[in-house]
C-alpha cells in the first residue's frame, strides 16, 4: 500500500539526513547532483553521481575494470556534442543538467503510473490520497499507532497539492504533479518548501527556529561525548549569517535564505570542478584519455549517473 511506502520513504530520507554533513542537509539545490556531501576529502563519491547520474553509478560500481572503460567511452561520446573529441565545460554543463531534468522526468513517470489509476492522463487529489491512505481515511487512521504522524502526512501532502494545482481544479496535470513532487524546481512552491521545514524543526510550535532547534536537527549529543568541531561552526553559523536580524530566531524569510539560496547553478559549478580534477594538461578541455587516467575519480562522479542514464544505442540526449 502506498501508506506504507510513503512511511518507508520517510523513514529513509531520516537516515539519510544523519549521514549528511549540517551544512548541506537542508540546503535544496534543485535536483540533487547527488545524495552524498561535496567533500572531497572524503572522498570523490558526488562528483561520481554528478557525473554519472545517481542510479548508474551503481551500475559503474558494479562493473570490471574493462568494463568500466568501454561504458565511459559511450558517455563521453554522447557528451561531446559537437565530436571533436574534447569535452568543453558547456557540454559538460549542459550534460549535468540534462541529467538532472532527466531524473526528474523519469521519478514523476514512476510515480504516475502508481497515481493516475483511471489512466486520464491527469491525477485528482482524490484519487492520490485514496491511493496513499486507502481505507484508513475512514477511521481517521485510528488504528494506527502513530496515527497524528499520517494525520500531519496527509494535512501536508493536501496543502502541497493545492499550491501544485494553480487552476485550483483539484486535478493535477503532469507538470502540476511534477510541481508536487519537486516543490523546489518551482519558484511557486517555494513557500511550502519554507513552511514545511520550519514545521520539520520547530519542535515547540511557535512557527520559528531557535538555536536549540536548529543544531538539534542535524546532531544529537551523546551522554558524556564531548560536541564535533562542526556542531560549534553551525552555531556560529547560525548566530552571524543565518539569523540575520539577530532575534535569536530563525523566521520564515531566513530560513528561505537559509535553505533556498537563489541562483547558484551547482551544476555549473560541478562542471567546473569535474574538469579542474581531470584536465591534466590544463587546456580547459577533457579528452576520453584525460578521463580514464582519472577513472577512480570519474567512477566517483556525477557525470555519469544523473536519473538513472542508461547507456543504449537507442538512449537519446
Amino acid at each position: 500500500m502506498m501508506l506504507w511506502r510513503s512511511l518507508a520513504s520517510l523513514c529513509v530520507l531520516a537516515a539519510a539526513v544523519f549521514a549528511v554533513p549540517a551544512q548541506e542537509k537542508r540546503i535544496h539545490h534543485q535536483a540533487d547532483l547527488s545524495d552524498h556531501a561535496h567533500d572531497d576529502s572524503g572522498g570523490f563519491q558526488y562528483d561520481h553521481e554528478a557525473f554519472l547520474g545517481k542510479e548508474e553509478a551503481k551500475t559503474f560500481d558494479q562493473l570490471t575494470p574493462e568494463e568500466s572503460k568501454d561504458k565511459l567511452a559511450k558517455i563521453v561520446e554522447r557528451i561531446d556534442m559537437d565530436k571533436d573529441g574534447f569535452i568543453s565545460h558547456a557540454e559538460l554543463h549542459y550534460w549535468i543538467k540534462h541529467r538532472q531534468r532527466r531524473y526528474i522526468e523519469e521519478n514523476v513517470n514512476k510515480h504516475w503510473k502508481d497515481y493516475d489509476k483511471n489512466q486520464d492522463g491527469k491525477i485528482g487529489w482524490e484519487e492520490y490520497k485514496n491511493t496513499t491512505y486507502g481505507y484508513y481515511l475512514d477511521d481517521g487512521f485510528d488504528d494506527l499507532e502513530n496515527k497524528d504522524t499520517y494525520k500531519s502526512m496527509l494535512t501536508r501532502d493536501e496543502r502541497r497539492f493545492k499550491a501544485a494545482d494553480r487552476d485550483a481544479d483539484g486535478i493535477a496535470t503532469r507538470e502540476e504533479f511534477t510541481a508536487f513532487l519537486h516543490p523546489e524546481e518551482y519558484d511557486h512552491m517555494k513557500d511550502v518548501v519554507v513552511q514545511e521545514t520550519v514545521e520539520d524543526i520547530d519542535k515547540n510550535g511557535d512557527g520559528k527556529i531557535n538555536l536549540e532547534e536548529y543544531i538539534g536537527d542535524m546532531y544529537t549529543s551523546e551522554d558524556g561525548g564531548s560536541e564535533p568541531d562542526w556542531v560549534q561552526t553551525e552555531k556560529k553559523q547560525f548566530s552571524e549569517f543565518r539569523d540575520a536580524n539577530k532575534d535569536g530566531y530563525l523566521d520564515a524569510d531566513e530560513v528561505a535564505h537559509w535553505i533556498l539560496p537563489g541562483e547558484v547553478d551547482h551544476a555549473d559549478n560541478e562542471a567546473k570542478h569535474l574538469i579542474y580534477e581531470t584536465d591534466t594538461d590544463k587546456d580547459g578541455l577533457l579528452t576520453l584519455s584525460e578521463l580514464l587516467n582519472k577513472l577512480d575519480y570519474v567512477m566517483t562522479s556525477t557525470i555519469t549517473d544523473y536519473g538513472g542514464m542508461r547507456v543504449e544505442e537507442h538512449d537519446e540526449l
